[in-house]
């Protein structure tokens, strides 16, 4: 499916871009206040919907979904079947969240999502997307030898699991239901949630052990 990319005319833009600061955090700051000073952005605004999407969002929406698909297995298939309809109903919708996807790790098979040419992620349900995430290595390395960076994610397969990479595009995003931890048994879906990891689904990392 085609990524959500912007194609520019060099000769039709100017190049303001090439004297901004190489450093991305530096790049960001600058483009910031060029855009405040403008007038095209307001810094409040800003800070408010990163908050909610780093800090009230964040991962937690996931979890939930995770957490309930763990427990309750009529949910499970349900979301397995159509996760765009079933997300939804949970209120957990938007920009970013359009088409979702879920899959889900087994013994026999463990999923990893990448996006090879941009970042696209399920923002309503995982936050924003981890800096790794939109690197270049990690683009090209996950669909070349996904096992080798699952390895350096601490991640070790079981011997014959298979690995299955899923290619995230504009149009459609994957949430990675990961194996239920053994001695959970029994715990609510509020303490589920605490189990469940960022990385677990994205697929570069497993759910967290009971304590």
């Amino acid at each position: 499916m085609p990524h959500d990319h912007h194609h520019h005319d060099d000769d039709h833009h100017d190049h303001d871009h090439s004297v901004l600061p190489s450093d991305p955090a530096l790049r960001v700051k600058a483009l910031e206040t060029v855009l405040t000073q403008k007038g095209l952005i307001d810094p409040a605004a800003l800070d408010a919907i990163i908050d909610t999407y780093q800090n009230r969002i964040g991962p937690q929406n996931g979890a939930r979904v995770v957490a309930r698909a763990w427990s309750d297995p009529a949910f499970r298939a349900r979301l397995l079947a159509d996760a765009t309809e079933v997300v939804a109903e949970m209120g957990l919708y938007g920009r970013q969240g359009e088409h979702i996807v879920a899959v889900e790790n087994t013994p026999d098979t463990h999923n990893i999502v990448v996006c090879t040419l941009c970042s696209c992620y399920p923002w309503p349900l995982l936050g924003i997307p981890p800096g790794w995430y939109k690197s270049d290595a990690y683009r090209a390395r996950a669909v070349r030898e996904p096992r080798a960076v699952l390895a350096e994610f601490g991640v070790t397969l079981a011997e014959g699991q298979a690995v299955r990479v899923w290619d995230s595009t504009a149009e459609l995003r994957y949430l990675v239901i990961p194996m239920r931890p053994e001695g959970s048994e029994g715990m609510d879906e509020d303490a589920l949630m605490a189990l469940v990891t960022r990385d677990s689904m994205i697929g570069t990392g497993l759910a967290r052990a009971p304590t």
